[in-house]
């Protein structure tokens, strides 16, 4: 994956209501970003179109009206996925289960 500035989809991979849009700065292994109501942190490694990684989401807003994705909780999520150009996809796995992420890049970094 380049360093850069990503637009992200998350979406739970069976489906479901708790779909969500956010930002990853990715910039030499390092994965920082957020959405509307938790951050993420972790680190990655890209290698001929694959990537795999780890991250860790941590809540800086509550909204008793929102259904945020991985449950609304904190939690550690490892992921691997591909990468062509400007586009990505991974397959996450947390403790609340599957999710597909969609990446566009928007900006470098």
């Amino acid at each position: 994956m380049d360093n850069g500035l990503y637009f992200i989809r998350v979406e739970p991979a069976g489906g479901g209501k708790a779909e969500n849009g956010g930002i990853l700065v990715l910039r030499n292994g390092r994965i920082l970003g957020g959405d509307a109501f938790f951050y993420y942190v972790g680190n990655y490694s890209s290698s001929g179109g694959s990537w795999k990684g780890e991250f860790s989401t941590k809540q800086h807003t509550r909204s008793d009206l929102a259904v945020p994705v991985f449950g609304g909780r904190e939690v550690s999520v490892a992921f691997a996925g591909t990468y062509a150009g400007e586009t990505g996809e991974i397959q996450a796995t947390s403790p609340g289960g599957g999710y597909r992420v969609a990446l566009r890049r928007i900006a470098d970094a």
